[in-house]
């Protein structure tokens, strides 16, 4: 049995709502790996519980497990609005939401985070960045200012398979990035950060 195996073996399980998204998403989706899975979407259930927050962003929804892992937190005025970019996925997302009744909290948005971010006029106690890893930097600070004091931003990816501390190639863009967002987020002042070493790498910020 693999260490992370054993994990997910003695945490909760995973609702079976869940299960079906997981497993459509493997059945269905060319990248499932993409998809957050049992012990990743309970680590983020249980951070969102700890956190408690009223109004959630998530930039990046792929199948919509995520999502619902970080809406187990919200009460009845509580929401959480997703952005995805990829329009193609529209029918098998909103289909994993009507899997679920936190599926009426959350409300899905089909296009670019850059441009959606502006028009949202919210202040979110939770944000979780999870797409293009070429625009991390710009996700953070787009929606740093719209995150209330004391909010958290999760950060999903990075570590990147470890290739944050090899040698780069420098025709990968990728990598690139996300090690330029991990050194902008640590000189950054108006945060406090811890890199958690949960699958591919969690970064928690809490705004100051």
């Amino acid at each position: 049995m693999m260490l992370e195996e054993y994990i997910a073996a003695h945490s909760d399980d995973e609702p079976d709502y869940l299960a079906k998204v997981n497993r459509n998403t493997w059945l269905k989706q060319i990248n499932p790996r993409m998809c957050s899975g049992h012990l990743q979407g309970r680590v983020l259930s249980m951070l969102s519980k700890m956190i408690q927050p009223t109004n959630i962003l998530e930039i990046g929804t792929f199948t919509g497990y995520s999502a619902l892992c970080l809406a187990e937190s919200l009460g009845e005025d509580g929401s959480l609005d997703t952005i995805e970019i990829d329009d193609e996925l529209e029918d098998f997302i909103r289909e994993s939401f009507h899997l679920s009744p936190l599926g009426r909290k959350i409300n899905l948005h089909i296009g670019d985070a850059l441009e959606i971010i502006p028009t949202l006029n919210k202040t979110y106690d939770l944000i979780f960045i999870d797409a293009e890893k070429e625009h991390y930097l710009d996700y953070y600070e787009i929606t740093l200012p719209l995150l209330r004091k004391g909010g958290f931003i999760i950060a999903d990816n990075t570590l990147w398979n470890g290739k944050v501390i090899k040698e780069i190639d420098p025709h990968d863009k990728q990598t690139t990035e996300i090690m330029r967002f991990n050194d902008v987020v640590k000189a950054d002042e108006r945060i406090e950060k811890v890199i958690l070493p949960i699958r591919d790498g969690l970064t928690l910020i809490r705004k100051k």
